[in-house]
């Protein structure tokens, strides 16, 4: 255990933040000289929002191992809602009959 001192007194820590400073006219012309890219054909243009919604839809189930099982078994969320569901009653049909029982 340390000492308490009246010399030594641990001052708390600082917070410091250093600004992300900002030029709205370097980005205006970033901006701009992408678009004159895109339009001269130098640089392919951004795809669409469908086409970043199919890449994504999906992948979050492929990735994790519980929700790729329960998928291949055919359950889908109401399925698993309606499982939770029965657990919470009989969890609570128990406790009320070990109340009832031990009273």
């Amino acid at each position: 255990m340390g000492v308490f001192s009246f010399y030594n007194v641990r001052k708390p820590r600082q917070f410091h933040h250093e600004p992300i400073y900002f030029d709205p006219h370097k980005e205006e012309m970033d901006a701009r000289k992408q678009r004159i890219r895109r339009e001269m054909g130098l640089e392919e243009q951004a795809a669409d929002a469908e086409e970043y919604k199919s890449r994504i839809r999906g992948t979050f189930i492929d990735s994790t191992n519980h929700l790729k099982k329960s998928q291949m078994k055919g359950e889908d969320a109401k399925s698993r809602k309606y499982k939770n569901g029965k657990l919470i009653i009989y969890a609570v049909l128990l406790v009320l009959l070990l109340w009832f029982l031990f009273k």
